[in-house]
């Protein structure tokens, strides 16, 4: 059975959404089980919070470097633990082209926090496109069509197909040949 690691990141204010994430998960996961795909999913509330010889979030930042998934879920802030969640996935995305890194900010907060929007400013001088969701329902719906993408990829590749003159290829120049089976498009290089 392939076993994919996620790792949800996000502050206590939007426990909400992070209880349905992973309830969600876990009906992905019962779902994809005759595929021999497990889904295991780590937030901060299942991690033990002992004492470590470092600190605890050096633990946990341990699981974020094992992860082959990382989503960050925001609202009205971004705070220091979340922020250096992220950071360690960047980094460890830089060393090795995993995790894949999602990030998700909830719609419409009231009073924000000046730690979101300089969060939202760091992502973009990365060249990151986040998403804005506006309910557990619409985050889940949109993060399941990434689960999807990444599921016809094998949870392998980083890289996406360029489009040239209307023929996919991949960002080494193959061709990509796509077959469309069973409602959806295959790609042939996943063959």
């Amino acid at each position: 059975m392939k076993r994919i690691k996620l790792f949800l990141a996000s502050s206590n204010e939007i426990k909400n959404e992070r209880e349905q994430f992973e309830i969600e998960i876990y009906r992905k996961c019962k779902a994809w089980f005759e595929e021999d795909i497990f889904l295991h999913l780590d937030i901060w509330e299942d991690l033990s919070a002992r004492m470590s010889i470092t600190r605890t979030q050096n633990e946990y930042n341990k699981y974020i470097q094992e992860a082959d998934i990382f989503v960050l879920l925001a609202y009205s802030k971004v705070g220091l633990y979340t922020a250096e969640e992220f950071d360690n996935a960047f980094g460890a995305f830089k060393a090795t082209s995993k995790p894949f890194i999602f990030s998700y900010f909830k719609d419409s907060p009231v009073m924000v926090d000046s730690s979101l929007q300089q969060f939202k400013d760091k992502l973009s001088a990365l060249g990151h496109f986040y998403s804005y969701y506006i309910d557990s329902n619409d985050l889940w719906n949109q993060f399941n069509k990434e689960l999807e993408r990444l599921k016809h990829a094998e949870f392998q590749s980083n890289e996406w197909p360029v489009k040239t003159n209307g023929i996919r290829v991949d960002n080494n120049g193959a061709t990509i040949k796509n077959q469309f089976i069973g409602g959806g498009f295959h790609d042939s290089r996943f063959e």
